[in-house]
Order: structure tokens, then sequence, then C-alpha cells
């Protein structure tokens, strides 16, 4: 059975999460999560991509990124990829298959949805039981967009800059979206709707996807299909 093509659309957001193989250990070491980022911050230049947050957890990944060019994420993903593998082969003295098959994704519309997104990748050390702060946590994007604290590979994005005229403010704005958890239904549908390769936004954006992409992104239905519209052709989040 073919694979089901990626949904993506240049200038629309997209979440990543890739895991490792059978839900084992992709980093052992800090050496490993620093080799990581400074691959994905030369990839995603090479390829044309912005991060706007991110976490490397023990045994999967998290990213949140933009782009110019439909082909962009995959081709980032799969450079890293191989480059990481490389190097957690060389240095471990292993073989075989380090990540679990494709990435998954989904596509972000930015308006509603990209700083919930934001927060959903730099809670995840907080729901793991890691960490009590995210600011605790060195392997993800919180320090930058949340302290300030300069990191090369962050770019964000216009609905950041919109929190605030000034720097103070911006980093007062971002941090106040963090004084509660995100509730469990909202983390189970992010997760579904990237698992699944669908769409994170509302009935428009999911109708307007429908429409640039001229087919349905969820999955099918037992028995005898009926006609949808637009708009439940794609998973809104609630």
């Amino acid at each position: 059975m073919p694979r089901r093509p990626r949904v993506v659309l240049p200038g629309v957001p997209l979440h990543i999460i890739q895991r490792g193989n059978n839900r084992t250990a992709c980093f052992y070491a800090e050496d490993d999560y620093r080799f990581y980022l400074e691959w994905l911050e030369k990839c995603a230049v090479d390829h044309g991509c912005q991060i706007h947050a991110y976490v490397l957890m023990t045994n999967h990944v998290h990213l949140l990124l933009s782009f110019d060019q439909c082909g962009a994420p995959g081709a980032l993903m799969k450079a890293l990829g191989q480059r990481y593998v490389q190097y957690a082969n060389r240095t471990y003295r292993r073989s075989g298959t380090l990540w679990e098959g494709r990435f998954r994704s989904a596509l972000v519309q930015a308006e509603s949805y990209l700083l919930l997104c934001q927060r959903y990748i730099e809670l995840n050390p907080v729901r793991a039981g890691m960490v009590e702060n995210p600011a605790d946590y060195p392997w993800s994007s919180y320090r930058c967009n949340a302290l300030g604290v300069e990191n090369p590979l962050v770019s964000p994005h216009a609905l950041y800059w919109s929190l605030g005229g000034e720097a103070d403010e911006r980093l007062t704005a971002y941090r106040e979206l963090f004084r509660s958890e995100l509730e469990p239904g909202v983390v189970d549908q992010l997760r579904a709707v990237t698992n699944g390769n669908f769409v994170l936004g509302d009935e428009r954006f999911s109708a307007q996807v429908v429409e640039a992409l001229g087919r349905r992104v969820t999955p099918g239905v037992s028995g005898r299909p009926r006609r949808k519209s637009a708009a439940e052709e794609v998973l809104p989040l609630h």
C-alpha cells in the first residue's frame, strides 16, 4: 500500500516529531545533543527552513519550522538524520536503524495555534517529569523564546514578534503563556494530528488546506462513505 503523501504547504508552519526506533534512546550524552543542534542549524540554512521552536528529548525530537519550498522539511530531516546516524554509529560503535521510519508532521494554523504548539513543544520535559520549569531544561528553545538567551538556531515567527514592541515585552508575554500547563485533551489532540499527518487549525483553515491540496487528509472510515464538506476533510483542533 503506497504511503500517504505528506501534508505540506510553503509558508505554513509545520510541527515535526521524529522518534527513536522502537522508542529507544537517540541521545546518550551532552555531546550528542550539541552535535544534533549544530547540524540542525546547518541543515536548516542549507534547505531554507526557519526553526521557531524545538526540544530534544531522550528518545525523540520535536521541531516547529517554516519553509518556502514543499520539499524543504523532508530534505532537512533526511540530511540531518543521516548525519546524526553516522555520528552515533561512529561514536558508540553501533550499526543499524536509529530512527523510527518517517518523521510525523502536522501543518499549523499560525494565527490561532502556533504559540500553542510552541508551548506544547517546550513543555515536553515538564510533562515527562524531567524538570519542574522549562527553563531548567537545556535542550529546548524555551530559554531563547522566554528568557532572551541568544540562540542562532531559533528564528522567531511573526506571531512571536507581535507579542510586544520591545524585547522585554515579548519575553514577559511569552512567559505568561506558560503560567498554566496545557489541558490533557489539548495535548492528546496535538499528538493525534501530528502522528496522523493532519492539520492543526480551525474549520476555515482546514477548508483552505483541502482546497490547496485537492485531496483528503484524514483516515478513511469503514462502511459506505458519505459525501463530506471541505472543512470535514481535515481534523480541526477544538
